[in-house]
């Protein structure tokens, strides 16, 4: 089957609090609903998933920020998560590019993430997508930013 990464809809609400409950090991919060909600728009960040015939394997959630250090915007990978059935398939590359896509349409200066002790062993797949260690951070430069 083909899949599609997309941004997400409203109807992918259930789902998306779902991938993010077995990345965090913890029952949905009740704020989750109300971030993703405020994210549908792609104002100050987005989320994309990875969508096979209307199965959501996976979702990468980004958010804009404004710095005047770039002069105007800069993407961070918030959260990015595979299902743990679909792993193996290049979906967690598949969102990751398609977050650094979204983050250089919107005319970011820079796209980054942070990685926690939990994560460390993350660093090599990032770097394959070209991040770079700075710190505890991996970061991307993409050009001249916008302010928006």
């Amino acid at each position: 089957m083909t899949i599609t990464i997309r941004p997400t809809r409203a109807e992918d609400e259930s789902r998306c609090l779902e991938l993010l409950s077995m990345l965090r090991g913890t029952p949905p919060e009740p704020e989750w609903a109300s971030v993703f909600r405020a994210l549908l728009d792609g104002e100050r960040g987005l989320v994309l998933v990875a969508d096979e015939a209307g199965i959501l394997l996976g979702s990468a959630a980004v958010s804009f920020n404004l710095a005047m250090r770039y002069g105007g915007i800069y993407c961070q990978l918030e959260e990015l998560i595979v299902d743990p059935a679909a792993r193996g398939r290049n979906l967690g590359g598949s969102l990751l590019e398609a977050a650094i896509n979204a983050a250089k349409a919107k005319g970011a200066a820079e796209f980054g993430l942070y990685l926690i002790q939990s994560t460390t062993h993350n660093r090599p797949f990032y770097e394959k997508y070209g991040l770079q260690t700075v710190g505890d951070e991996m970061r991307m430069p993409l050009g001249p930013a916008k302010v928006t």
